[in-house]
C-alpha cells in the first residue's frame, strides 16, 4: 500500500481525492492548524515530507478569489515550497498539482484547447495557477522532483462553493423555494464552459498518482464538451424541480479569474491516452449531485435521484449578482 500525503483534503475537490485514494493507500491529510501551507517555513515542511515518506504528494489548496498578493500566496508560492520541500525531503515522490484552465486564458470558440495552447492568462487567479505550473515543470525537467500538474476545467458537483456561478445558483434556487418565489437573478451566463465532475477529477489525480512513468507533466482535465453556462443552470433548476424565471442581468464583467473568456473547453485526448481516465459523469448527474448535496443528501448511485425532497435552506436574498466562471 503506498502512502499520499494529501493537503486540503478537506475541501471541495480534497474531499473527493481523499475519498478515491482511501481505499487502497495511507493517507496522511494534515489540516491547516496542522500545516498551513501558506504560512508553514519551509524547513518544518520538509520536516513534515521527510517523516512521512510519502510515494505521493497531492496539492489540492489553492485560492480562486483574492487579492494578487493572496492569489500568488496560495497558487504560487506554495507550489514554490512544496517543490522545494518534496525535492528535498522526498525526491522520489510523485509531486501531484491541481492546475486551472485559467492558465489558458481566451481559447478560440469552437476549439478545444490541448496542452500545448498558448498561455495567455488574463488575470492574477490565471497568472498565479500558471507560475506555479511553471515552477513544477522546471523542476521535472532538472530533475528534482517528479511533478505531474492537472489543469482542471470548470469543477462541479457535491459540494461546490458558491463563489461559483453553479453553486451561487443552488443557493438561489434554494432559497427561492423556501420562500415560494418565482424568480432567481444571476449575470450573464452567455459564456461556454467545460463543465467536469469533480469526482472525475479526483479518479484523475488518482490515475496521476498510479502511473508508474509519466511520459508528460501537465494534462488538461474536463469533459472535452463546452456547455453554456446558461443550459448547465438551467439543469440545475430542473433538478431542483424550480419553475420559476431565471434572470441575467447586466453586471461586473465576470470574476477575476474568468472575465473576458467566453469560451472554455479542453483536449482531454492526451489523459486518455496516457493516463488511462476519462470522465464518466454528465453534466445533468453532476448538477443533481451538486443539488441533492446541498441538502446533505448524497445521491445513491450516478445520476440517480433520490425519492425524499429535501429541506429548504434558512431564508435569505435571493438576488444576487453572479457571472459565469
Amino acid at each position: 500500500m503506498s502512502t499520499v500525503l494529501l493537503f486540503g483534503a478537506s475541501g471541495f475537490v480534497g474531499r473527493q481525492v481523499r475519498a478515491v485514494l482511501a481505499p487502497d493507500a495511507e493517507l496522511r491529510c494534515p489540516g491547516r492548524a496542522d500545516c498551513d501551507l501558506g504560512t508553514v517555513e519551509l524547513r518544518e515542511l520538509t520536516r513534515l515530507v521527510r517523516a512521512v515518506a510519502p510515494d505521493a504528494v497531492v496539492n489540492c489548496t489553492g485560492a480562486l478569489d483574492g487579492t494578487d498578493d493572496q492569489l500568488v500566496l496560495a497558487n504560487t508560492l506554495v507550489t514554490a515550497k512544496l517543490v522545494e520541500a518534496v525535492a528535498a525531503g522526498a525526491p522520489r515522490a510523485r509531486l501531484v498539482r491541481i492546475g486551472s484552465a485559467g492558465e489558458y486564458g481566451p481559447i478560440p470558440p469552437g476549439e478545444a484547447a490541448d496542452e500545448s495552447a498558448a498561455t495567455r492568462p488574463i488575470g492574477a487567479y490565471g497568472v498565479s495557477h500558471l507560475a506555479g505550473t511553471r515552477l513544477v515543470e522546471l523542476a521535472c525537467r532538472a530533475g528534482r522532483v517528479d511533478g505531474v500538474v492537472l489543469r482542471v476545467f470548470n469543477p462541479v458537483g457535491p459540494g461546490l462553493p458558491t463563489g461559483n456561478v453553479l453553486g451561487r445558483a443552488a443557493l438561489l434556487l434554494r432559497q427561492a423555494l423556501a420562500r415560494g418565489e418565482d424568480r432567481i437573478v444571476l449575470g450573464s451566463l452567455d459564456a461556454h464552459r467545460d463543465f467536469v465532475d469533480v469526482r472525475d477529477v479526483a479518479l484523475a489525480v488518482r490515475a496521476a498518482v498510479r502511473i508508474r512513468a509519466l511520459p508528460r507533466r501537465i494534462f488538461n482535465i474536463g469533459s472535452g464538451r463546452a456547455v453554456p453556462t446558461r443550459t448547465a443552470v438551467q439543469l440545475l433548476a430542473r433538478a431542483a424541480g424550480f419553475t420559476g424565471r431565471i434572470e441575467e442581468e447586466a453586471g461586473p464583467p465576470g470574476t477575476s479569474r474568468s472575465g473576458g473568456v467566453g469560451w472554455a473547453c479542453a483536449d482531454i485526448r492526451a489523459a486518455a491516452d496516457l493516463l488511462g481516465w476519462r470522465p464518466s459523469y454528465d453534466l445533468p448527474a453532476s448538477v443533481s449531485a451538486l443539488w441533492y448535496a446541498t441538502a446533505g443528501i448524497q445521491l445513491p448511485d450516478r445520476g440517480v435521484v433520490p425519492s425524499v425532497t429535501p429541506p429548504a435552506q434558512p431564508k435569505e436574498s435571493a438576488c444576487i449578482q453572479e457571472s459565469a466562471s
